[in-house]
């Protein structure tokens, strides 16, 4: 069994439709690791997708907007303007299914998915320490994660920790294998916005047979997002972003 790793999809159609062209074939079944939607101007497109073709999906910070409440308060001004944007533009059956989106961590075939960190869905792994906490903890040999829009993630053997990268701006792929001395948190990147400098979409193959993981880019009509963008009247920082990967 062979499985496409998403995150962070945030509703741009034409980042997910290239990525699923460039992985075609080599998988048989989807998982994401949360944030359907937020930022992009397609959440109804990319939500009825979710609904038919993901085998498993957890929420993220911004699907958890449908629950209501002051989610919103810890948002900033122009994350804040998309989701109410958003909100408004799904339809009655996508909005529901995306409130019903379980919280992560979740168990998928001897693995897991978070969106943040397994020990709290809205934390950032990033850090040092946050990372460490989180390898202190965790029962799982491997664990997918988004959140940071970051394609890469950490690895942990006998307690001294070592950063995992993505491919070169210049390559397409990198290959990891995966070594059972070692835990794993590994982040496949953001589909839909990535914020690692390299503004192409981001995603992962993994391959438990193998013991191996393959991260992935594949560029994009970024000018084709950034009009919907603009014609929507989402806050233009959100079109601009996305053509420098930040």
């Amino acid at each position: 069994m062979r499985y496409l790793v998403l995150s962070d999809i945030h509703a741009n159609w034409e980042a997910l439709d290239a990525s699923l062209a460039s992985a075609a074939g080599q998988f048989d079944r989807i998982v994401c690791c949360g944030d359907l939607i937020g930022y992009g101007p397609d959440p109804n497109r990319v939500v009825e997708w979710a609904r038919e073709n993901l085998e498993y999906v957890i929420r993220g910070n911004h699907d958890k907007v449908t629950l209501g409440g002051d989610i919103l308060e810890w948002f900033n001004p122009v994350a804040r303007s998309a989701a109410l944007w958003t909100l408004k533009e799904l339809t009655p059956e996508n909005l529901e299914y995306v409130r019903r989106l379980p919280q992560g961590p979740l168990q998928v075939d001897g693995y897991q998915i978070a969106h943040g960190s397994p020990l709290d869905e809205d934390e950032y792994l990033i850090g040092s320490t946050e990372v460490g906490h989180a390898f202190a903890y965790i029962d799982h040999e491997l664990t997918f994660f988004g959140h940071t829009h970051v394609q890469g993630g950490f690895a942990m053997t006998r307690r001294r920790m070592r950063l995992l990268q993505g491919p070169e701006k210049a390559e397409n792929s990198a290959a990891l294998q995966l070594s059972p001395d070692d835990v794993h948190l590994i982040n496949p990147g953001a589909i839909g916005q990535p914020r690692d400098g390299d503004p192409r979409a981001a995603y992962l193959l993994y391959d438990p047979d193998g013991g191996c993981v393959e991260y992935r880019r594949a560029p994009y009509d970024i000018p084709a997002v950034q009009a919907k963008i603009r014609r929507a009247g989402l806050p233009l920082a959100l079109a601009e972003r996305l053509a420098v990967g930040h």
